[in-house]
């Protein structure tokens, strides 16, 4: 159970974790928050990793890691020690159990209201599996440790008219999507994102579009039947809840302008269904976020990048876009 929610005066607390050590986590982490003073004034930044790891890979990219530390509250770090020495591009199992103890650190500091949200940069799932941990992702591990029966995996663009998609089913194998489908559960992934759209994103009433699984929509059941026995009747009990969700709309032609223009987010029936059309809009900007949670989480919409890993190639405009979101999150969740 979260605390009581802070004074609005007070600057906004937020947790970056920093991810797969081998990866772009730290050096991204370092970039982003090389202009945290000017990006976000009303905020302050506790940054969960090795302190030595931190500072080498700031330095490989060329931020003045100390003198960023330097002014008071504005970025600190929250040591916690590798469990093996890290090397760029090489992933080490030894380091599987570190990540998750920063991502522990963070949810705990965020259920107990130190942090106002946390933001979260990329891990390697195999790591963290080879260190004898099963773990199939942040979304699934956030939702576990957090005690939420169902969470809604969310990813959206930047800018006025973000394109948004959520995901009625997440880390599932495609034979798997349709078993996975039912009333109950899609009418309460519609209500999750109506709430949070509405709670968190400043929107007072929320448009919701949502795909079908079959082709065409299941060509009125002759290729398929989910859109009629499962689809439509659970957006008749949302609408009778107040919830403004449509469709179901065929895939392949609702991400087009004039369906989008019309639209707040996109529900989308599997993982890549939805995110390629969002990712080929987005990529570099995009960011993932939970939502159903107790706390506020967003991460970006890329991977660990092993062969940019301490190059300073890597593009941080992802996690800067992820912690833009989480601080106007936690600005809407905090007025209420």
């Amino acid at each position: 159970m979260t605390s009581a929610a802070p004074s609005a005066s007070l600057p906004l607390q937020i947790a970056i974790t920093t991810g797969e050590p081998a990866g772009v986590g730290p050096e991204l982490t370092a970039q982003a928050l090389a202009g945290a003073a000017t990006h976000w004034p009303g905020a302050e930044f506790t940054v969960l990793g090795d302190a030595a790891l931190l500072a080498d890979r700031a330095r490989a990219v060329g931020v003045d890691w100390a003198a960023l530390l330097a002014h008071g509250k504005r970025v600190q770090v929250q040591h916690r020690p590798l469990g093996a020495p890290s090397q760029a591009g090489k992933l080490n199992a030894a380091n599987g159990r570190y990540v998750l103890d920063l991502l522990d650190s963070a949810i705990d500091g965020a259920m107990a209201g130190t942090f106002d949200a946390i933001v979260t940069a990329p891990l390697q799932k195999s790591t963290i599996n080879d260190a004898g941990v099963p773990f199939t992702g942040h979304t699934e591990y956030l939702a576990e440790r957090t005690h939420t029966p169902r969470v809604v995996m969310m990813l959206a663009g930047t800018g006025k008219r973000p394109l948004r998609v959520a995901l009625a089913t997440t880390h599932l194998p495609l034979k798997d999507v349709s078993a996975a489908l039912s009333v109950e559960g899609i009418v309460e992934t519609l209500r999750i994102v109506d709430h949070d759209l509405r709670h968190h994103f400043g929107l007072p009433a929320p448009r919701i579009l949502v795909t079908g699984l079959n082709p065409h929509a299941g060509e009125n059941g002759y290729l398929g039947r989910e859109e009629i026995d499962v689809i439509a009747p659970a957006l008749k009990l949302a609408n009778d809840q107040g919830i403004d969700a449509r469709g179901p709309y065929p895939a392949d032609t609702l991400f087009q302008p004039r369906y989008l223009d019309e639209a707040d987010c996109v529900l989308a029936m599997f993982h890549d269904q939805g995110l390629p059309v969002l990712k080929y809009a987005t990529f570099g900007e995009g960011i993932n976020i939970t939502l159903g949670l107790p706390i506020i989480r967003t991460s970006v919409d890329h991977g660990t990048a092993l062969d940019l890993a301490g190059t300073g190639r890597a593009d941080a405009g992802s996690l800067i876009a992820a912690i833009d979101t989480a601080v106007s999150m936690a600005q809407h969740r905090r007025a209420g």
